[in-house]
């Protein structure tokens, strides 16, 4: 081991880009993932919107399971909004191989420069004469390395996090319990995706289906613990009985998806954090892949311009807040609010909204478009969030 300028702690997306940031920009970098395989288990959905995904990378057919054209989101009484290509807007996209994607992102980091472990955990962390030092365990052997800047990219349990001293907490409602089956033997269409939403389906959550191909798909939920009067799991079982009663399982994922929005701050002294480990995902949509790879970028380039002028602390690193904060940091907090509200909607008021909003033509069916419909027919429940709106 070396000492290194930066090292990053998680090989997922934003981990990826934030190693392959720092490397273009002539920084020694450590990417360590604790997994002997990267990508491996997924614990997403696997899908993305196109537009937001092609300013980081161009799609190839080796990663991209399906090309999604429609959306289509169901209400409790099965009443549905489905949306076009030329509607659907953030819906549409591409359902990833995250296995092979995630690796790929990896390979990026490598080519720029960035050296890259597997099997290799971060267990400990400690500040010394201004760096960090840095307990690796790798392929068995404990070892330390230091670093000037550590980037945790290591998800919702971020132990980086904790070491750093930034408050990451999660309560009961801000926070999801999620269980995806990938099945067969069902019937969808492969260029559209599903939402099943209403505490019928998901008690302050939603199903969802996403294409694999022609033959297998992603159905999973998200339910917040706080509204859920059953396991995740048991209502997913119940909806596939009811939906899909001739498919097969073939893998089985688990995980919890953070859905506090923003938090005050991502960094401490010589620390940045970035994807699920910053509560960055989206508190609506639960989506945080984009998100991710864009704080690794905006962690990369802090880290660049912190290494150039000597200075790691948290005052100079909160550039890297005020990145991603007036990225995609907003729209959290603007989310986080609606998502309080539509937690208060019960089925019935969501079978109306659906049987209105389903005979109009939304040119862009986005979540804030969908409020704002939601606003128009249920003023009172929305007027406090109206100047998120206009």
């Amino acid at each position: 081991m070396m000492d290194y300028d930066v090292i990053v702690v998680g090989a997922g997306p934003g981990g990826s880009i934030a190693a392959k940031t720092c490397a273009e920009k002539g920084l020694d970098v450590l990417l360590i993932e604790k997994r002997q395989e990267i990508g491996v288990p997924v614990r997403c959905a696997e899908g993305v919107g196109r537009e937001d995904f092609e300013e980081f990378v161009k799609p190839d057919e080796r990663w991209i399971a399906s090309e999604i054209e429609n959306a289509e989101l169901c209400s409790p009484s099965e009443y549905k909004i489905k949306l076009s290509a030329d509607m659907a807007g953030n819906e549409v996209g591409y359902v990833l191989e995250r296995k092979i994607f995630d690796r790929y992102l990896a390979k990026l980091a490598s080519r720029a420069g960035a050296d890259v472990l597997t099997k290799t955990s971060a267990v400990s962390m400690k500040r010394e004469n201004g760096s960090v030092k840095l307990g690796i365990r790798s392929m068995g052997e404990f070892q330390e390395t230091s670093a000037r800047i550590v980037i945790g990219a290591d998800g919702v349990e971020s132990r980086v996090a904790k070491w750093a001293g930034i408050d990451t907490t999660l309560k009961l409602n801000e926070i999801e319990s999620c269980v995806q089956y990938l099945m067969t033997d069902i019937n969808f269409e492969p260029t559209t995706t599903y939402f099943w939403v209403g505490r019928k389906y998901a008690p302050g959550g939603y199903i969802w289906l996403f294409p694999k191909g022609e033959d297998a798909a992603n159905v999973g939920i998200g339910v917040m613990p706080s509204m859920a009067e059953k396991p995740a799991k048991q209502y997913l079982d119940e909806f596939i009985k009811e939906h899909f009663p001739e498919g097969e399982i073939v893998e089985v994922v688990v995980g919890g998806v953070p859905v506090k929005g923003a938090i005050e701050t991502a960094v401490a002294d010589n620390v940045m954090l970035v994807g699920d480990a910053a509560r960055h995902t989206d508190p609506i949509t639960g989506g945080g892949i984009i998100n991710a790879m864009r704080a690794g970028y905006h962690a990369g380039i802090t880290a660049s311009e912190a290494v150039e002028a000597g200075n790691y602390s948290a005052r100079f690193l909160r550039k890297y807040d005020e990145r991603w904060m007036n990225d995609f940091g907003k729209t959290l907090v603007r989310n986080r609010k609606l998502q309080e509200k539509m937690l208060k909607l019960d089925d019935s008021t969501f079978d109306k909204l659906f049987r209105g909003i389903g005979s109009m033509r939304i040119e862009d069916m986005s979540v804030k478009r969908l409020a704002l419909e939601l606003f128009k027919r249920e003023p009172k429940l929305l007027w406090d969030l109206r100047e998120f709106l206009v």
